[in-house]
């Protein structure tokens, strides 16, 4: 049972989606710092019984979605009903096809993920993977809230995926781009907001009060 620090009235299961990806355990870190404790797993009842499911991660898209559908992991995130928050290759993932490894993804956002390009082939001044910080406009709830517009969260991608209709945030590298999508229950970040202090923080809440 995963309960929220100080406040028995707020209980709920969270889990964190275990996969062969990395940079999982910063956002346990990120939730317990909000005072909640999350469990990470891979087991698929686990996962449909919680009340949030959080899939972040790090790596290479193909390989990962090669290890999701040897699983049956693919089947269980895209039959979810509780709220879902995907994380930077989580958002990857959760869209229709990637361009890193050319591989059909889970399809819950009809959007492709393509390569970032250089303006002109030998321009130094920009620099693939997008990494840093970056600010997000035309954010729309309700995983953000009107003051989120134009602040700054963390970026490391090497990736994007385009604006379209699931579009709920943007931010402008090389050109505009997809920073946060949302459909139905679905959520999603390229950002990380485990790693965005204090705006990170508030955006994660959101998601938990969700």
């Amino acid at each position: 049972m995963i309960e929220k620090m100080g406040d028995s009235s707020d209980t709920q299961k969270i889990v964190i989606i275990k996969y062969n990806a990395g940079n999982i355990r910063s956002v346990t870190n990120a939730l317990a710092r909000l005072g909640y404790e999350a469990e990470i797993t891979g087991d698929p009842d686990k996962i449909k019984e919680a009340d949030k499911v959080i899939f972040p991660g790090v790596g290479e898209a193909s390989t990962t979605m090669a290890y999701l559908r040897a699983t049956g992991l693919d089947e269980v995130i895209t039959k979810l009903k509780q709220p879902v928050l995907g994380i930077c290759l989580g958002m990857q993932l959760m869209c229709s096809y990637s361009e890193e490894g050319g591989v059909d993804c889970l399809g819950i956002f009809d959007e492709q993920v393509k390569k970032f390009q250089l303006p002109e082939p030998n321009d130094r001044n920009v620099k693939i993977p997008h990494m840093g910080w970056n600010k997000i406009a035309n954010v729309k709830m309700p995983l953000f809230d009107g003051s989120l517009e134009g602040e700054y969260v963390y970026f490391v991608h090497s990736f994007y995926v385009a604006m379209g209709e699931d579009t709920a945030a943007t931010t402008k590298y090389i050109h505009p781009y997809s920073s946060a999508l949302q459909k139905d229950n679905f959520y999603a970040t390229q950002f990380h907001p485990e790693k965005s202090g204090s705006v990170g923080e508030r955006i994660l809440a959101n998601f938990l009060k969700l």
